[in-house]
């Protein structure tokens, strides 16, 4: 039996378990879990690698349920490049691959580096149907699995957690949510039509809006807040300002448009970070 929609073969198959690599949510929690490790001021690359390889298979998890769940249940997609058999072995593959993982982080590490990793598994896994239903989950599942992303690169290079990867987790899980509103409101009409209650559902994408941006406004002003108190290095306020200026051409964009210019911005946001954080003297950031 066929695993690929579209041709057949080694190529097509290949092609179709690919397709489900998106690399514009694909990259952030990969990056997340490398800052983790960036700002434990040592690098382990045998626990970094694993810690990687297991956010990478949380977030492919992801990809082909809510793919599987959008084509072949709700009828949303006109296209899936996977049949209903290859969705069910990539989440087998995945999970295999998440699961391995997690175990050998269970066995190097020790417990509590597993136990700040299988939740992401668990908010991919869970996201479509059951999370994506609902405003706050719909909004805070991505953010927060890049947080925990965070924190677990950072615990398993430390083996404890500390103030300033927990602040910067707290502040990505707050600038994300405000960007996945902006997000979700793209779809607000068909959102509507299926009873899928996103923020712009739930509240009217007017009101979204003012959410949105009353949380990302929140976590820029968390860090600028850290910075002037010693916590977070000096350089993260130009982070800060450099999102908030994308920020403020975004808030006159219609939705799509204002989407890509945020997404990028966060981008930029954790370069400026990073490059912050690498520069600081590591004594300040244990």
């Amino acid at each position: 039996m066929s695993l690929a929609r579209h041709g057949a073969g080694v190529g097509a198959t290949a092609r179709a378990f690919w397709s489900q690599v998106h690399p514009v949510f694909m990259l952030p929690p990969l990056a997340a879990s490398l800052f983790g490790a960036v700002l434990a001021g040592r690098f382990a690359p045998g626990v970094a690698a694993l810690h990687l390889v297991a956010m990478f298979a949380a977030v492919y998890t992801a990809h082909v349920k809510d793919g599987y769940v959008d084509f072949y249940l709700r009828g949303e997609d006109d296209n899936h490049p996977l049949t209903e058999r290859g969705c069910r072995i990539g989440l087998v593959v995945s999970t295999t691959a998440f699961a391995l993982c997690a175990l050998a982080l269970f066995v190097l590490v020790d417990w509590a580096a597993a136990a700040l990793t299988v939740p992401t598994w668990l908010i991919a896994y869970y996201h479509a149907p059951q999370l994506d239903t609902n405003p706050v989950t719909a909004t805070t599942g991505y953010p927060l699995g890049i947080a925990l992303s965070l924190l677990g690169g950072f615990y398993v290079q430390a083996e404890a957690l500390a103030a300033v990867p927990v602040g910067f987790a707290a502040v990505f899980l707050t600038l994300l949510s405000g960007i996945k509103v902006i997000d979700d409101a793209t779809d607000y009409d068909y959102d509507r039509s299926i009873r899928k209650r996103t923020v712009a559902v739930a509240v009217g994408p007017d009101r979204a809006t003012a959410v949105a941006y009353s949380l990302m406004i929140a976590a820029l002003l968390v860090v600028v807040a850290l910075a002037t108190a010693g916590i977070f290095p000096p350089g993260t306020v130009v982070a800060a300002l450099a999102f908030a200026a994308v920020a403020a051409v975004a808030r006159r964009a219609p939705p799509k448009l204002a989407t890509m210019l945020l997404i990028r911005a966060s981008y930029v946001f954790l370069a400026v970070l990073v490059a912050a954080v690498w520069f600081e003297p590591l004594a300040r950031l244990g």
